[in-house]
């Protein structure tokens, strides 16, 4: 299949800006339901909303099977529910999972084979929460976010890896970093995500000789719940970015695709920063007063 055929044309997405009474324009072009991914098992954590959720959708669209986490079994269902009526024909599977707890990674991983009947050759550690700035941290709040978005990445890659190595399978692991890998970290999510990447590239070469493809995508401020827990509104207007808007869950999974395909076998060890300049360029979008 060409990648003309793969591109989806012309899908503008509209957006309102009621703030500053003009209007954004999204142009996101999204991949066309492909087979990229066809015959490939993905687990997908946190794929109950945002990043990981826009994620698991383009996988499914790609032809993969998809195991998506989260702590809520019942919000779980609701969303593999979701799924599978907009693509009757998938094969998507729920799993309640929690990344602060590291003991039952290995079980999980059984369970979740055990729910597909094949190998799974793709992990995305997505699972993630914010915040907990440098002046007024809490200690619990540390523990917090550190081990969900850092300890437990650690340890459930590392059951992975033993797994993808010992069964020869040459497969995926791609992180989700954020534009705070790059950014001053004043805050525990900036430091976990410092974490990411700095993991990213240790695993990549480690397991690079296993077959297994290390990579990170770090999206920056991102139209989700994470960031807009009152609701996604229309107006994704980001004045303080140089992209002028929040970015789209969409463009993320899109470029997960690719990177987790047979396309970007040479890209081993890479961050891919989807952040509409923000990290990378400039940290105009994040206050850094002392509070």
């Amino acid at each position: 299949m060409s990648i003309k055929k793969l591109l989806r044309s012309g899908l503008e997405l509209a957006l309102s800006s009621l703030a500053t009474k003009k209007s954004v324009y999204a142009n996101v072009t999204t991949l066309a339901p492909n087979e990229l991914l066809k015959g490939r098992v993905a687990l997908v954590t946190g794929g109950s909303s945002g990043i990981g959720f826009a994620i698991a959708k383009s996988f499914l669209e790609a032809g993969a099977s998809v195991i998506i986490t989260g702590r809520d079994n019942a919000k779980l269902d609701k969303k593999v529910m979701q799924l599978r009526e907009s693509l009757p024909d998938c094969v998507i599977f729920g799993m309640q999972m929690d990344n602060l707890n590291t003991k039952e990674f290995q079980s999980k991983l059984n369970e979740a084979i055990q729910l597909v009947n094949k190998p799974i050759d793709i992990l995305v550690n997505n699972a993630g929460v914010n915040g907990c700035w440098f002046g007024d941290a809490k200690e619990e709040d540390y523990d917090l976010i550190m081990n969900t978005n850092l300890r437990g990445v650690f340890f459930l890659s590392q059951v992975f890896a033993h797994y993808m190595k010992d069964n020869h399978i040459m497969g995926n692991i791609l992180n989700v970093a954020s534009s705070s890998s790059l950014r001053p970290a004043a805050s525990v999510y900036t430091l976990s995500k410092w974490g990411i990447r700095g993991l990213t590239l240790g695993m990549a070469r480690m397991l690079a000789p296993y077959g297994i493809v290390v990579n990170g995508i770090a999206p920056g401020p991102t139209a989700t719940p994470m960031l807009m827990p009152d609701g996604i509104k229309d107006d994704i207007v980001m004045n303080n970015n140089l992209a002028g808007r929040y970015a789209l869950p969409e463009e993320i999974a899109s470029m997960a695709v690719v990177l987790v395909s047979n396309m970007s076998r040479l890209v081993i060890g890479d961050i891919v920063y989807m952040t509409g300049g923000a990290g990378l360029i400039t940290n105009d979008d994040i206050d850094y007063t002392f509070k």
